[in-house]
């Protein structure tokens, strides 16, 4: 076994993880699905997928946690001689061990996707289905979908909608986590890009998928098709 061996095993995991996040999207879609159509038989089913999205954040925590203590310590071994290596695989086991011996249920709710999902479906439970009802002029209606469907930082529309928790405020997902990133570098808070808005420091753990809103922006744009 080598170090480049260790970092092509972590490569392949991480892209397991992308997978994961990708079907726990995908079932927060359906969940939503099964809420808008409004069968009341539905709501075991919206059950079982949520508990199917904690699995799925309880794997993505575990391979978060190992990737961590896998490249602290291949780093670590880099350091000594050849053959500190062979112990890799021990310490690693342990100390995983060890780490997952301290998690909690309760912290999985706070997954970022978790999080997306039971916004999304209690968004869904309370939408006003009846749009016509609102006493709001079309053009008007109209403008609100414009402002609320585009980007602050990008001014075009967004494709995955990101809701900040602390100010409530919408950003593309690529355009806000690269922003925050870039002003990390510099060793600053990132202020949200909002005009007004009294965010001065949006972090990527306040940032949650906007499930709904990607879902009407999918749907105002297959309406165009």
């Amino acid at each position: 076994m080598s170090i480049s061996m260790v970092h092509a095993a972590l490569s392949g995991l991480k892209s397991c993880q992308q997978d994961i996040g990708t079907s726990m999207d995908v079932v927060t879609d359906v969940a939503m699905d099964l809420v808008e159509s409004h069968e009341t038989e539905h709501s075991s089913s919206v059950k079982e997928l949520q508990d199917m999205i904690l699995e799925c954040a309880s794997l993505d925590r575990e391979i978060n946690c190992f990737s961590d203590i896998v490249e602290r310590l291949s780093s670590e071994v880099s350091q000594l001689p050849p053959e500190a290596l062979f112990s890799l695989s021990v310490n690693v086991k342990e100390q995983f061990e060890q780490k997952k011996a301290s998690f909690s249920d309760a912290e999985l709710h706070n997954h970022q996707k978790v999080v997306a999902f039971k916004e999304g479906v209690g968004s869904a439970l309370h939408q006003d289905n009846g749009e016509a009802a609102e006493n709001v002029d079309e053009d008007i209606a109209v403008t609100q979908s414009q402002v609320i469907f585009t980007c602050p930082l990008t001014q075009v529309e967004m494709e995955n909608p990101m809701k900040n928790k602390v100010c409530n405020h919408h950003y593309d997902e690529g355009a806000i986590l690269a922003m925050i990133k870039a002003r990390h570098k510099q060793h600053k808070k990132c202020r949200c890009p909002v005009v007004g808005c009294g965010n001065l420091d949006v972090t990527q753990a306040d940032l949650v998928l906007d499930q709904l809103l990607k879902r009407k922006i999918q749907k105002r744009n297959s309406n165009k098709v």
